[in-house]
């Protein structure tokens, strides 16, 4: 009989009733709940927290201190930029102009060589009909 009744404790050991398994589930869900509260009240737990937010609070102020350098260069970029098409309108204004001068100089060369050539036919031209009524009268 003995053995019998080893045999139940074991069987209610091994299978614990409702109450029981209740019982054990509030116990370790306090256990659980105080190791939590535990460590919510933790200094170290609140010092590694503060840390973090140091590290964060220093990562977002180098963030923006990028961005601000970013726009800086930007806005240099962007000035250079205006600076160089100006430059270069300027270059192009200014050899077109030095074009024009030249082809004006051109033509005015050009005008004077024709005039010279025009007077020099005249005056071979009246060289020869001078010449022809000399030879008329004489």
């Amino acid at each position: 009989m003995e053995t019998a009744l080893i045999g139940e404790q074991v069987s209610n050991f091994l299978e614990p009733n409702l109450r029981q398994r209740r019982d054990a589930a509030a116990a370790a869900k306090k256990a659980t709940l105080d190791k939590i509260r535990a460590l919510a009240n933790d200094p170290a737990l609140e010092a590694r927290r503060a840390e973090r937010e140091a590290i964060v609070k220093a990562r977002m102020a180098r963030e923006a201190e990028r961005e601000a350098a970013k726009k800086v260069r930007e806005a240099e970029l962007a000035a250079q930029a205006a600076r160089d098409l100006e430059l270069a309108k300027q270059a192009e204004a200014k050899a077109k102009a030095e074009e024009e001068q030249l082809k004006a100089e051109l033509e005015a060369a050009d005008a004077a060589l024709k005039a010279e050539q025009k007077a020099a036919r005249d005056r071979r031209y009246a060289e020869r009909k001078a010449a022809k009524k000399e030879r008329r009268k004489g």
